[in-house]
C-alpha cells in the first residue's frame, strides 16, 4: 500500500479545491475530496471532477461560502454547489441514505458527522475512499487494495447495493471494462441475480453507462461473461448466443465473433456499437446448402433495420443511429477491384463514413477464421489505396464536386426543380461510370440532350 508521504506526493489537489477545503477547515469543519477523484488519482489518472464532502450541514456550508456564488444543486441530499473561479464544485454533507423505493434514488437522507458512515453507503470499494492532506487516505473498505488487485467489489452486501440503485449493475460492468478489472465473485453473482432490476432504470441512463462500457479496454470479456445482463435491455442479442455459424469463414459462434470484432476496432462509440450490432440479423437469414454450409444472404439489411429499432429504443441521437445503420448496412461489401464501385459507394455513404467502413471491414475479418483472411485483408488494403487516390485526385463522386449545378441547369432552360435534380443525378452517375468527363461544357451539352 502507498504510505501517507507517498499519497501526499501522488495527490496533486488543484489550488481551487485546496482553498475550498481550507475554508471549511478554518470554520471548524472536516472536509475531504471523495469518490472518483480519489480512485482516479490512485490509478494514476488525472481526475476530471473533484467532489468534496464535509461534516458541515448545508446551511453551514452556505455560511462558509457566503462571499461566493452558491446554489442548491441537490440540497435534499445535502449537496450545495459553490462557484469558484468560474468552476462549479459540489460540496456534500456526510449522510446516511434512507430507503430506495424505486431502485434508483433514496427517499430521504439523514446527516452524520462520521466520514466512514458516509463512505459505507457508496457503491464500490474503489469509490468509497476519501482524502485530505491532514488525515491522509480514509479507506474503511480496502478500496486501495482492490485497485492494486484490479477488483470491482461492492461495499458490504452486493444485493443491497444493487437493489438500492440498479444502475450500479451497469456501472460495475462499465468500471470493469474501462479499467480492465475483474469483478469479485460475490459481486458478479449478485449482478446476474439482480439483472432484471435494470428494467426499472431509464433507458437514457442505461445508454450512457453502456456506451462507456463497450468503449472500454475490457469490453470483450465483460460482454462475454455478462451477456445475460446486456440481454435485459437488448434482448435481440440472445439469438446470437451459442449460434453456430457453420461456415469455413468463421471459427467462433456468432456472439463471440461479435465481441471479438468489437474489441478489434477503435474505442469509438459509433464503431463499437456498429460491431456489436452488425450481425444481429444473421439468425433470421440462415440457410444451409447441400454441402451443409450455412449462408446469411441479406443479413446486412436486416441487421441495419433491427439496429435502428434497438438504438431508437435506447434513445441514441438520430445522427448516431444513422451512422451506425449506414455502416452496418454496408459492412459486408467486398471490393471488386473497380474504382467505379468505390465511387458508387462514396456517393452513397460519403467520405467520412467510408473511412470508418474500412475499419469495420478489418475488424469483421479479424474476427473470422484464417480461411482466406490474408487475401480478404489485402483486398481491403487495395480498396483503401484506390479510395485514397480518388480523394487525392479529387475525382468526382458527389453532386458538390460536379462541374455544373442547379443554376447552370436554369441557364440552359431547365426550370422545373424536379427535372433539375434528376438531370444532375444522371450526370453524376455518368461521370462516376466514366461515360462522360466532369467538364462544365460537356455536361451542359449532355444536360440539353437529356431534356430535349
Amino acid at each position: 500500500m502507498i504510505s501517507k508521504e507517498e499519497l501526499i506526493m501522488k495527490f496533486i489537489i488543484p489550488y481551487d479545491v485546496k482553498h475550498i477545503l481550507s475554508i471549511l477547515y478554518s470554520n471548524g469543519f472536516e472536509a475531504f475530496v471523495v469518490g472518483g477523484c480519489v480512485r482516479d488519482t490512485l490509478l494514476g489518472k488525472i481526475p476530471h471532477d473533484w467532489d468534496i464532502c464535509t461534516n458541515a450541514k448545508p446551511d453551514e456550508i452556505k455560511n462558509c461560502f457566503k462571499n461566493f456564488n452558491t446554489f442548491d444543486s441537490g440540497i435534499k441530499h445535502g449537496t450545495i454547489s459553490v462557484v469558484y473561479n468560474n468552476e462549479v464544485y459540489e460540496i456534500t454533507t456526510y449522510r446516511i441514505d434512507g430507503d430506495y423505493l424505486d431502485n434508483r434514488h433514496p427517499q430521504n437522507v439523514t446527516f452524520t458527522d462520521d466520514i466512514k458512515i458516509d463512505l459505507s453507503r457508496r457503491d464500490f470499494t474503489i469509490n468509497a475512499m476519501a482524502y485530505n492532506e491532514k488525515d491522509g487516505l480514509v479507506d474503511p473498505f480496502n478500496g486501495q487494495a482492490d485497485i492494486v488487485n484490479k477488483k470491482i467489489r461492492c461495499v458490504r452486501n452486493a444485493d443491497e447495493r444493487f437493489r438500492e440503485d440498479a444502475l450500479r449493475i451497469l456501472r460495475s460492468l462499465r468500471f470493469a471494462s474501462t479499467y480492465e478489472f475483474d469483478i469479485e465473485e460475490e459481486t458478479a453473482k449478485s449482478i446476474i441475480t439482480n439483472r432484471e432490476l435494470l428494467n426499472n432504470i431509464a433507458v437514457e441512463r442505461i445508454n450512457i453507462e453502456f456506451t462507456k462500457l463497450i468503449c472500454g479496454y475490457g469490453a470483450e470479456s465483460i460482454l462475454n461473461n455478462f451477456r445475460d445482463v446486456i440481454a435485459v435491455f437488448i434482448p435481440e442479442l440472445t439469438a446470437e448466443f451459442e449460434f453456430n455459424q457453420n461456415s469455413k469463414h468463421h471459427k467462433f459462434d456468432l456472439w463471440h465473433h461479435t465481441t471479438y470484432s468489437l474489441k478489434s476496432i477503435d474505442a469509438d462509440a459509433v464503431l463499437r456499437m456498429t460491431m456489436l450490432l452488425h450481425d444481429i440479423g444473421k439468425p433470421q437469414c440462415k440457410t444451409t446448402d447441400e454441402m451443409g454450409e450455412s449462408h446469411f444472404i441479406g443479413h446486412p439489411d436486416i441487421s441495419a433495420e433491427m439496429s435502428r429499432v434497438v438504438l431508437r429504443r435506447m434513445k441514441y441521437s438520430n445522427d448516431f443511429i444513422d451512422e451506425c445503420v449506414c455502416l452496418i448496412r454496408n459492412h459486408d461489401i467486398r471490393y471488386s477491384g473497380s474504382p467505379k464501385q468505390l465511387k458508387r459507394l462514396l456517393k452513397k455513404v460519403g467520405e467520412d463514413r467510408f473511412r470508418k467502413l474500412f475499419k469495420v471491414f478489418r475488424a469483421d475479418i479479424m474476427a473470422q477464421s484464417d480461411y482466406q483472411k490474408q487475401s480478404k485483408l489485402a483486398l481491403v488494403d487495395l480498396a483503401e489505396n484506390d479510395f485514397q487516390f480518388i480523394i487525392e485526385k479529387e475525382q468526382c463522386f458527389s453532386l458538390k464536386q460536379l462541374a455544373v449545378n442547379g443554376n447552370d441547369m436554369i441557364s440552359i432552360g431547365i426550370k422545373d426543380g424536379k427535372k433539375i435534380g434528376n438531370t444532375l443525378k444522371i450526370l453524376l452517375n455518368m461521370v462516376i461510370e466514366d461515360e462522360i468527363d466532369n467538364d462544365r461544357l460537356v455536361l451542359l451539352e449532355k444536360a440539353k440532350e437529356l431534356n430535349i
